[in-house]
């Protein structure tokens, strides 16, 4: 017998799938979907060429530029599209490295910091550049005062603190920082709050995700503030912004920048509903037997939640409450699949098992919430009782 989720076997479930994963990817926004459709059959000629179409493909390239920057509060000339949010990453942070005349250095980061941080640090560990991750507290915030003195140290090239945290919301002291460095460049990961939230001042670059506020993935968004020493990383590439490499995806650029105009203008009032669902949510999980809600309780970002479950696997939960119709992330924001234990968690010094985290849509109704509510505690207990417990 086939369930509401689509699967076979029994237990309850939604009328339709509940996808509260917009942490990971939202779905696209329907502005983002009007305009790539129609972008498609207008922005397909290479923006470099002299030609009509090209011409007409350099407009909308530079309109989305243009647009991206007044909903982020940057200049236009700051804005370069790339092929991804990790891109975007890598290049922010290396480029500021690769700037650095005198090569090597040490990257003071937050113990916190998404992989895509992790993985450029250990990519140049071997070209004599090391790292130095400031710790955390128990809600996942780095303390203002120990970045700064970690970046007094000699011979520090650039300081990298997330603008809020992908796994657990807590959002990150960014302007405080930026303001007390000392000519240190500071990167700033805003791939999960930019278009939610006002991008934070104090950074020298920033990276953004398209997708992540419901524009077309394969979409990275980089920022270089004018006047800050950055160097591409990578080999160059003779395109119409030199700080990115390949063909500019011309229609999904604008329609990301359609989306982030959209959210930019619905952020106020979606981010109550989304914040009042995500508090019931703290509140009610909070009640469950061996269940820890982590990160800031407030000063997070408004659609996420997470909490881990003692004596429960995360991906058990994940998958029964994927056969409930319930479609949640566990672990690592990107390393669930290998099951490898959640870094973010584990500098917390809280559980890094049985975890999961919740993140709203635009459209996640109340409804979806209260079904997701009323499915997990029986679903926690049906695991733990598997297991003798």
């Amino acid at each position: 017998m086939t369930n509401a989720s689509g699967t076979s076997g029994p237990g309850p479930g939604p009328v339709s799938p509940a996808y509260l994963d917009s942490a990971s990817s939202e779905p696209l926004h329907p502005a983002a979907r009007e305009i790539l459709l129609a972008a498609l059959d207008q922005g397909y000629a290479d923006p470099r060429r002299l030609h009509g179409p090209a011409r007409s493909a350099r407009l909308m390239l530079d309109n989305a530029r243009e647009v991206v920057a007044g909903c982020l509060g940057v200049r236009r000339d700051e804005v370069t599209f790339t092929a991804s949010g990790t891109d975007a990453v890598h290049r922010g942070l290396l480029g500021l490295l690769a700037a650095r005349p005198q090569g090597g250095g040490t990257v003071v980061a937050s113990a916190v910091e998404h992989s895509a941080v992790l993985h450029a640090t250990e990519w140049v560990a071997g070209r004599g550049v090391t790292t130095t991750l400031v710790p955390v507290d128990r809600l996942g915030r780095v303390s203002v005062d120990d970045v700064v003195e970690a970046a007094s140290a000699g011979g520090v090239s650039a300081v990298a603190v997330q603008a809020a945290n992908h796994e657990v919301g807590t959002l990150q002291p960014v302007a405080e920082i930026g303001g007390r460095l000392d000519g240190v460049p500071l990167f700033v990961d805003a791939c999960a709050s930019a278009g939610r939230l006002p991008l934070p001042a104090g950074w020298s670059t920033a990276a953004a995700s398209a997708h992540k506020w419901g524009g077309p993935a394969g979409v990275g968004v980089l920022l270089v503030r004018k006047g800050v020493r950055w160097q591409s990383p990578f080999p160059g590439d003779d395109r119409v912004d030199e700080r990115a490499s390949g063909f500019e995806n011309v229609p999904a650029a604008l329609a990301a920048a359609a989306a982030l105009q959209a959210v930019v203008a619905e952020r106020e009032e979606l981010g109550a509903r989304q914040s009042a669902l995500v508090d019931r949510i703290r509140q009610r999980v909070a009640r469950i037997p061996d269940v820890e809600v982590v990160g800031d309780p407030g000063d997070r970002l408004p659609h996420l939640v997470t909490f881990s479950c003692l004596y429960v696997d995360g991906e058990a939960l994940v998958t029964e409450l994927d056969r409930r119709g319930f479609g949640v992330a566990s672990g690592s924001a990107c390393t669930a699949s290998t099951l490898e234990p959640s870094h973010v968690l584990a500098a917390m010094g809280v559980l890094t098992h049985g975890n999961v985290r919740v993140s709203l849509t635009r459209d996640t109704t109340e409804a979806e919430v209260e079904g997701f509510l009323a499915a997990l505690p029986e679903v926690v207990r049906g695991i733990r009782a598997e297991v003798g417990l």
